[in-house]
């Protein structure tokens, strides 16, 4: 009896892993640069949380309702690709046959193997076959606006609780350089996380994250100081 061995390839991580990394990354950035920034201006420890509390949800929200849409739209034109797909088998059968050989054929088999693997595979499920070997649709890639959503959202939260739970805990004269380094770091191991999860270069990971996120909290802490009360 043969064996059958399941691989586990990192392109399964895919769908959920750029959510949560963007919502994350995002998370992070973004509160850490407005609690920097408003720090900066001299506000009081209660503003400042306030600030960053607010911007955690208005993130959130804005980072569920922008995946929805966004993964959505990729949703319609996918289901819009596959209406189209499903009408042209039922009016062109031998069309759709040959348009399948033809990429078989460009993949590197001759023309009678290609024929008779797109004959059977269009016998079992020929929309499957066509939307995954002509349209590029699969099970892993396609796309699922409420899991993006929900997980750009959560991920949001959690990214951006780190450096406002540091603010909390920091309220003397050094907040905006304790945030700051404590923020530099959460982002550090999230680069690292997120390269190690997806199987890339973890030094290439962390160098991205920690750039941006280092040059939105400088900028912010700029504009914090040009347009903050004196001390």
């Amino acid at each position: 009896m043969a064996k059958t061995n399941a691989e586990n390839h990192k392109t399964q991580h895919i769908g959920w892993l750029r959510a949560a990394v963007l919502g994350a990354n995002d998370g992070i950035v973004s509160t850490a640069s407005l609690i920097v920034g408003v720090s900066a201006s001299n506000a009081a420890h209660a503003g400042i949380m306030v600030a960053g509390f607010a911007g955690l949800v208005a993130g959130a929200m804005s980072m569920a309702a922008g995946e929805y849409v966004s993964v959505s739209s990729q949703a319609d034109t996918e289901k819009a690709d596959l209406a189209r797909e499903r009408l042209e088998l039922a009016t062109d059968r031998e069309r759709e046959v040959e348009e399948l050989t033809d990429i078989y054929v460009r993949r590197g088999l001759d023309f009678e193997l290609a024929r008779r693997v797109a004959l059977q595979l269009m016998e079992k499920d020929a929309l499957g076959a066509h939307a995954r070997d002509e349209l590029g649709i699969s099970e892993i890639f396609s796309a699922r606006p409420l899991q993006a959503a929900i997980t750009s959202a959560l991920s949001f939260v959690a990214g951006a609780g780190m450096p406002l739970l540091v603010a909390w805990f920091s309220p003397g004269r050094h907040l905006a350089l304790t945030v700051g380094i404590a923020s530099m770091i959460f982002l550090v191991l999230l680069g690292a996380l997120a390269a190690y999860t997806g199987g890339a270069g973890i030094i290439k990971g962390i160098s991205r994250v920690a750039l941006w996120g280092a040059l939105a909290m400088a900028v912010t802490a700029g504009v914090g100081m040009m347009f903050g009360s004196p001390a």
